[in-house]
């Protein structure tokens, strides 16, 4: 047998108990097959049923007994006559309680057992499922002999209903641990799939738990091991249609200290399964050739630009890396210098609480520490360690280099893993945790920043958390759905179903779902059912209104206000969004690709929902910033002023959606030095007048700014100043220089009418006091 070849013997009940799903159960063992033939195709399979009136099977022959267990198929490659016999299972008529033919001849267990351990007649029970168990192994034996241990494994599906007579010696534990015995000296691994719950009521006076109990034990004697299966989902993903071999990517030493290092393995314990690759096949090939691959290889040629009909040898190739404007070459010699070349290792950098490693900081694939199996010392010391930290609730971050010569440095979280099993020992999951290049900063508003009006009553919010509870997966008595352990992926499972298809009739449509796999892509009609009392609440509560066809983007971008808005301004803001709804439903059909002049706002709010580029949204505000700088400097007395204003709404309302709060209070302190050095000053005490603003950090987190003022904004004072309150006074031409003083002047009335009402925000944070320049421009803000 080949270094990764299995053999596999699946033993299917088809007594009347398993009518109801044999129909599941054809599909998962079909779809076994199908993926033994991509990824496995040497890989041997042979098929036994039982519960059938009919017997086919050697031992019979030899022996006697083994009645009602019919060998469909001998161990052979796959092929497809395998997966049509899978998908057409006889349906058998005789119980597992039907009395089989007991050999007292004393016959051996047909090549299980050497002459010198002959299997006594009182073995042979009346239980189909152990006569299953005994033909299947019987079949490997045969064909394999004491070789290729740990390839050789059976699959047995049942749901166990049936009593087990007891034999004429010891009783039936003691059956099946001589059968245990025999698959552990021969390797031999057994999966039992029970097609049931576990907790299942039990109508037949204890039966089904009495044989729940052996077959644990025969989990606990050999290496086999017994899953629950409840759904046709779960027992979709209860048979492993796909062997992964279990391969280390680490073997090596866990390095507590330079004085204490621990023997490890490391596996992988989760990894994503990825669609098989897709090869490019030709039909040039003869139809007589026998031997054809079929395949195409693919050659690549570089010509020059300057001589296209010049082919450039790889000698005078270079890979090169945009820099700026430039390329910048590098050569393989010099790539290869500068990579970072670590030493296999992996270190303890130190340990840390539990809480302050966030679930959403777990990258990747997750990965299982195990002490080196043939060690008992580090067997102790993984021990040891793993249950200090559960008890201390500390996690571990270590230093990881799986290989030498790997290019990378990993850093992740060490979590212990403490079996409540004798036979299994201690280890340790392992998650990546990101760098700071890894992280992603999305901040997005708050929602106690939207008005009281927008925010949700007692009553809905308990309706709420009503319809949350009853979406429950795990509800209490009842068996979690959608398990990661049992839960096939669906896109997989429907690819893998229509390429059979496709293999038999190349011009088949693609089928409708299945309804098995609908259990997974979409709600549980049941549960539905079930919550109907509480989805009609939560409906009636919340009031549903019929939404413009609009860009999700775009209807973002016109459904949010600016936090702190009041809703006295929402009669005109939503006439405003109407009108906007109305503009870009005319436009939809066309993307817009500029600013024009004569609906400027409706082209911004435009350009700012198209996400076909990452580019548009800095494009459009650095349109709309030319643009209400060109209304601003072209204005006569002012004609475009309130055009301007409307833009630069618009403006810090998109700012604020986007999260790009510095520029706009970039771009404001910028368009008020710009009116300075023009003399439009006019144009700031007109924005002054409508409250024009910062972008604050309750409207934005990601802003620099910390705080906030009204504030006055004065001309040239000269000497001349006025009674206002303790006053920060800012200085506008170095916004980061900041005085504390108090201004004082009797001539208070006369005094504010000389000064140039505008409304700032700006820097929150203090500097020390100095000396006031009376040639500044300043800002007097009340504390």
């Amino acid at each position: 047998m080949a270094r990764n070849k299995e053999a596999l013997v699946l033993l299917l009940d088809v007594s009347p108990s398993m009518h109801n799903i044999l129909q599941e159960v054809e599909k998962v063992c079909s779809m076994l097959v199908q993926k033994k033939l991509i990824y496995s195709k040497y890989d041997e399979v042979g098929v036994v049923v039982f519960g059938t009136e009919d017997t086919n099977n050697e031992l019979t022959t030899e022996v006697g007994g083994y009645e009602h267990v019919n060998v469909l198929q001998q161990i052979r490659v796959v092929d497809k006559d395998t997966v049509e016999a899978l998908q057409q299972l006889p349906r058998g008529t005789v119980s597992g309680d039907s009395s089989a033919n007991f050999n007292h001849s004393g016959h051996k267990f047909a090549g299980l057992l050497t002459k010198a351990h002959p299997f006594p007649p009182s073995y042979f029970l009346s239980l189909s499922v152990l006569d299953a168990i005994v033909v299947g192994m019987d079949m490997l034996i045969k064909k394999f002999g004491p070789t290729n241990k740990g390839k050789k494994r059976l699959c047995l599906v049942t749901k166990a209903h049936c009593p087990v007579k007891a034999p004429y010696e010891g009783t039936e534990e003691d059956q099946v641990n001589t059968i245990a015995a025999q698959m552990l000296a021969q390797g031999i691994k057994m999966d039992c799939i029970v097609p049931r719950g576990k907790q299942t009521v039990d109508e037949n006076g204890g039966v089904m738990e009495e044989n729940d109990h052996l077959l644990g034990v025969f989990s606990k004697k050999s290496s086999s091991k017994v899953v629950y299966a409840e759904s046709p989902t779960s027992l979709l993903g209860a048979l492993r249609t796909r062997r992964i071999s279990p391969v280390t990517i680490y073997r090596g030493d866990l390095e507590i200290s330079s004085a204490l290092k621990i023997k490890v393995w490391v596996y992988k314990k989760t990894a994503e399964e990825k669609f098989p690759t897709l090869k490019k096949y030709s039909d040039k090939a003869p139809p007589t050739d026998k031997f054809a691959t079929h395949e195409i290889k693919v050659d690549y040629e570089y010509k020059s630009v300057e001589e296209p009909s010049r082919i450039v040898p790889p000698e005078q190739r270079i890979k090169g890396y945009r820099y700026g404007p430039q390329v910048v070459p590098i050569s393989s010699a010099e790539w290869d210098a500068v990579k970072f070349k670590p030493e296999k290792s992996v270190k303890l950098l130190g340990f840390t609480d539990v809480s302050n490693i966030m679930r959403h900081y777990y990258m990747k694939d997750v990965s299982i520490f195990i002490a080196d199996p043939g060690n008992k010392k580090a067997i102790l010391a993984v021990s040891a360690l793993a249950r200090a930290m559960k008890e201390m609730k500390k996690v571990a971050i270590l230093r990881c280099v799986w290989r030498q010569g790997q290019g990378n440095v990993v850093v992740g979280v060490l979590t212990p893993n403490v079996s409540d099993k004798d036979n299994t020992p201690d280890s340790f999951y392992f998650n990546v945790l990101p760098f700071a290049e890894d992280v992603r900063e999305f901040q997005f508003p708050s929602f106690s920043n939207f008005p009281m009006s927008r925010q949700p009553n007692e009553e809905q919010q308990e309706a709420a958390d009503n319809l949350v509870k009853m979406f429950d997966l795990a509800p209490t008595g009842r068996e979690e759905a959608l398990q990661p352990d049992f839960t096939p992926n669906p896109v997989l499972e429907r690819f893998y179903r229509h390429l059979e298809l496709k293999s038999k009739h190349p011009d088949a449509p693609v089928p409708p779902l299945d309804d098995t796999l609908k259990k997974i892509t979409q709600p549980d009609p049941e549960i539905l059912s079930e919550c109907k009392s509480v989805v009609d609440e939560f409906r009636r509560l919340f009031e549903l209104k019929e939404n413009p066809k609009l860009k999700k983007s775009a209807k973002r971008l016109l459904r949010d206000k600016p936090s702190g808005s009041d809703e006295e301004g929402e009669g005109s803001g939503n006439a405003n969004d109407v009108g906007a709804v109305k503009y870009i439903e005319n436009k939809s059909a066309g993307n817009i690709d500029k600013i024009g002049d004569l609906t400027p706002v409706q082209d911004f709010e435009v350009m700012m929902s198209r996400r076909d580029s990452p580019e548009w949204v800095n494009k459009a505000i650095k349109d709309m910033k030319n643009k209400i700088f060109d209304m601003v400097e072209n204005s006569c007395e002012g004609d475009t002023y309130q055009k301007a204003l409307e833009c630069l709404v618009s403006l810090r309302k998109g700012c604020i959606l986007e999260q790009e709060p510095k520029q706009f209070n970039d771009f404001l302190r910028h368009l008020y030095k710009f009116c300075q050095e023009k003399d439009l000053n006019n144009f700031c005490e007109f924005l002054a007048s409508k409250g024009v603003s910062l972008i604050t950090k309750t409207e934005a987190v990601d802003r620099k700014i910390v705080g906030f003022h009204w504030c006055f904004y004065c001309g040239n004072m000269g000497n001349s100043l006025v009674n206002i309150l303790p006053t920060k006074v800012y200085d506008m031409t170095l916004p980061t220089k900041v005085y504390d003083m108090t201004v004082m002047n009797p001539m208070i009335a006369s005094g504010l009418r000389s000064f140039e009402l505008k409304q700032f925000l700006m820097f929150g944070g203090q500097m020390n006091n100095g000396d006031l320049d009376p040639g500044l421009n300043l800002l007097l803000i009340p504390k």
